[in-house]
């Protein structure tokens, strides 16, 4: 691989301090993202802590999600992270989870989420309590991604607990 410009140099070096030097902070530390365009109506984006991730806004190509999309999916993993820890701080028997989001968007720019719904389907031998505390406890005060979608958007959510697998 020739690296022939700058540009190519400096994206090499970036990459590579932020692959040995990931920005995982808490509280108020900066945090850097970038978005490059790749051509037609994709993107792709590097995280602060180096991952990349491609984006379309073509919905016709559709060849991976759009910003939009991804706001859903960060809001179920961020959501999931936290049920997760919380029913195994709680010492609840997980074999799944599966978080389902879905959302209306406003018919105006900005398209903002107005509307968002969560299906939590958990698998175990789980106490119903332990599963609505820990629901709460995410989409009340830990998940940062549903706080901020709260701003727009109402949020509700539901859960159901299947009995183990056999």
């Amino acid at each position: 691989m020739g690296l022939g410009t700058r540009s190519d140099v400096s994206t090499v070096l970036h990459l590579f301090l932020l692959c040995f030097y990931p920005c995982r902070s808490k509280g108020n530390v900066m945090q850097t993202a970038s978005v490059k365009w790749i051509g037609e109506e994709q993107f792709v984006g590097t995280s602060p802590s180096g991952h990349l991730v491609v984006f379309d806004t073509d919905s016709k190509s559709n060849k991976a999600p759009t910003p939009m999309e991804m706001l859903l999916l960060a809001l179920g993993s961020c959501t999931a992270v936290d049920v997760v820890g919380i029913l195994k701080k709680k010492r609840q028997k997980l074999d799944a989870l599966e978080v389902i989001c879905s959302g209306e968007r406003a018919p105006d720019p900005p398209k903002v989420w107005t509307k968002l719904e969560i299906v939590f389907r958990l698998r175990g031998t789980l106490d119903d309590a332990a599963v609505k505390r820990a629901i709460e406890l995410s989409e009340g005060k830990y998940c940062s991604v549903a706080a901020m979608l709260k701003k727009t958007a109402t949020l509700s959510w539901r859960y159901e607990i299947l009995a183990p697998e056999k």
